[in-house]
């Protein structure tokens, strides 16, 4: 049995949460930032404490923190600063942005419930706003999470909404109308092969194809989506052979899609292979679903602390 691995299908455009910015950043913060994309966490988190002792309301430095503390594994002390980045956020976009840094912090424990709960203050901020493209994408990307941490209803319910969403936008172009077809058939396929249904998820799978067939503009962004889509479906449902040649038609760079090709390299046999891919997908400093998934996993599957 494959493990239970953590979500796929936000939107295929990936907006990474990162930490929200705030105005113009101290080279304090530069420095955190930089030495956090080195992977240098320790110093990183070090800068940003440093940073916040001189101004203890800097939203890049809270946020900074806690996505620091999040991707050392510490969860629950990063969780401190994303609450008091909240409380300091100058403006709804600013809450809206700490908001999101804090379902993710909570994506990183695989906790569907508490980051559906961030996420959909996250999405009352895009009602308001009447943005109807980011609501959806705020909904699927909590659907993202929930899939893998096995609450398929729930992951089914919010991509259905995020399309509904999506799909309120005025004037919407046949191209955006394609995509959020595009996405939904995505991840009901992700969401069939997880259920064990072979067939349906086939089915979907092929719906995804005749989209991206049927509509050049559309394809140009998504159609890098299909052999993560194959190759998940693959893996789910029995095909590690296929699921392998798939995921490695992927982004190379994605750590979700690092760790499905180490769990392929796993089913066949090949330990060395799987631990190189657990490696870069533990390398991450991202602060989204697929680093949320990635650096925990990984970090169990290493056998790290």
């Amino acid at each position: 049995m494959i493990q239970t691995t953590l979500a796929i299908a936000m939107s295929f455009a990936m907006l990474a949460a990162q930490p929200p910015q705030q105005g113009q950043q101290s080279e304090g913060v530069r420095q955190a930032q930089r030495l956090m994309r080195e992977g240098k966490l320790d110093e990183a988190l070090a800068a940003y404490k440093q940073e916040l002792k001189a101004t203890p309301n800097s939203l890049p430095a809270l946020n900074g923190a806690g996505v620091t503390l999040d991707l050392m594994g510490k969860t629950s002390e990063a969780r401190g600063y994303f609450s008091k980045a909240i409380e300091a956020a100058p403006t709804p976009q600013a809450k809206a942005g700490a908001q999101r840094a804090m379902a993710m912090s909570y994506a990183f424990d695989n906790d569907c419930k508490n980051t559906v709960k961030y996420e959909m203050l996250v999405n009352e901020h895009w009602v308001a706003e009447k943005n109807f493209y980011q609501q959806g994408e705020m909904l699927n990307e909590a659907a993202r999470v929930c899939i893998e941490a096995g609450e398929f209803d729930t992951a089914e319910r919010l991509y259905r909404s995020g399309t509904e969403a999506g799909l309120q936008e005025p004037n919407i172009s046949a191209e955006r109308k394609a995509l959020w077809a595009f996405r939904l058939e995505h991840a009901l396929a992700r969401l069939a092969a997880r259920r064990g249904q072979k067939e349906v998820a086939q089915k979907h799978v092929t719906a995804a194809k005749a989209l991206l067939d049927s509509n050049a503009e559309m394809a140009k962004a998504q159609a890098v989506f299909f052999p993560y889509l194959a190759g998940y479906v693959a893996l789910y449902t029995g095909d590690p052979h296929t699921a392998r040649f798939q995921l490695s038609q992927a982004n190379q760079n994605d750590p979700f899609i690092n760790c499905l090709l180490g769990l392929a390299q796993e089913q066949l046999g090949d330990k060395a292979k799987a631990a190189e891919h657990f490696k870069k997908a533990y390398a991450t400093t991202g602060h989204n679903p697929p680093a949320a998934f990635a650096k925990p996993f990984a970090r169990k599957k290493l056998g790290l602390k």
